[in-house]
């Protein structure tokens, strides 16, 4: 690894560190003003929004300009988008801006990694990406809730500063040669040029699978978030800075399947950790089962360290097999577009249930179900293809 590989890690964990604290301190801010239970999910709903509309977009602008600037401006929507629930915009529509910002920065921060790294790196590189990440979701949760208790304003003015420290990093990240640059800008030309490499992502036999994978992943992850806030308050009666904890147990998880990941699995076998993700669904159907917080915790790290165990080395195929079909940039919106249609769909069904009073453990068995037999179906079909 080079010195530009941990600046544009730190950079990334201090921006990812922000979104995550900013999610509770939403939260909480949404309970102060009484806001119904069904619109906390809805929160995640607004934010990926941006990256399912602006998809066409960022993975042609991520790969037009130096990544390291893109990571820059991006990281400046969302402070924007900070200050502006500061002041006052709804929480629901301050974080749509922030998700405009953060759809944008993705594509710019993974791409860079299949610039400046060799392949056989790619797995590795995404352990640590991954490993960092959950690292910043797990200390925002914990900030986030910390910050929140004292009280949401205060929060929000704290996590202004974080967005800040990413900021000055992003100015550091060195410049790369620009990679896939449009021929064309007009309107149509970039809407045909995003259905050309989605078709071409989902027809590859790699892609297809390490796109279904992840789309899941992210889809499953966005929504047990909220799944075990609502069960750790109705179980448990944990607060919201309570359930932060589990989520950073989760998260602790995640960050340890990574590393397990990155340092066993090579990039040509990425398809072997998919049993994990079986594994996983049938943990999640367990939490339905238990009352106490110890033995959730153990559960909860379980489910995060096979969660990270398969999604590492299939994240790091797609991002390998996208650069060789179509640039870095533009087949990370393309991930990203599928990943958070997956979101949307699945926050869109936990709310609704919610909203329909369902019982939160059959919510879980439902979940949990839903899991093991999509990640039984790709496994299945990877098998036969690869």
């Amino acid at each position: 690894m080079n010195r530009g590989f941990y600046i544009i890690l730190i950079a990334q964990f201090f921006s990812a560190l922000a979104d995550n604290a900013l999610l509770f301190a939403a939260i909480a801010l949404m309970k102060l003003l009484s806001s119904p239970p069904w619109h906390e999910p809805l929160l995640r709903e607004f934010f990926v929004v941006a990256y399912i509309l602006l998809a066409p977009f960022v993975g042609a602008f991520a790969d037009a300009f130096p990544k390291g600037r893109v990571m820059l401006f991006s990281n400046s929507v969302k402070l924007s988008g900070c200050l502006a629930m500061l002041f006052g915009m709804p929480p629901l529509f301050a974080f749509a801006i922030v998700g405009t910002g953060a759809a944008a920065y993705s594509p710019a921060k993974y791409g860079i990694l299949t610039e400046l790294l060799p392949p056989r790196l790619l797995v590795s590189a995404n352990g640590w990406m991954e490993g960092s990440t959950v690292a910043a979701i797990i200390l925002g949760v914990i900030l986030g809730g910390v910050f929140s208790s004292v009280n949401p304003y205060f929060a929000i003015e704290m996590i202004i500063g974080l967005y800040l420290v990413a900021a000055i990093f992003n100015l550091f990240i060195p410049h790369v040669p620009i990679d896939h640059k449009l021929p064309k800008k007009s309107l149509t030309y970039v809407l045909h040029d995003f259905w050309h490499v989605f078709k071409l992502l989902w027809k590859d036999t790699q892609g297809k699978v390490s796109l279904s994978v992840t789309t899941l992943f992210w889809g499953v992850g966005a929504t047990l978030q909220f799944v075990v806030i609502s069960w750790s308050s109705q179980i448990l009666d944990f607060s919201v800075k309570e359930a932060g904890y589990l989520m950073a147990i989760v998260a602790t998880g995640i960050a340890m399947g990574s590393l397990v990941a990155a340092r066993y699995v090579k990039l040509e076998h990425a398809a072997k950790s998919l049993p994990a993700g079986v594994m996983m669904g049938l943990l999640v159907i367990s939490i339905s089962f238990v009352s106490n917080w110890k033995i959730a915790s153990v559960a909860l790290f379980l489910i995060g360290a096979l969660g990270g165990f398969f999604v590492v080395p299939l994240n790091a195929l797609l991002q390998h097999r996208g650069h060789v079909l179509m640039g870095a940039g533009h087949s990370i919106a393309v991930q990203n577009f599928n990943e958070n249609i997956g979101i949307l769909v699945l926050l869109g069904c936990y709310s609704g249930m919610v909203k329909s009073a369902m019982n939160i453990n059959w919510i879980i068995i439902l979940f949990g179900l839903f899991i093991s037999s999509s990640m039984t179906l790709i496994y299945g079909f990877s098998r036969k293809r690869l």
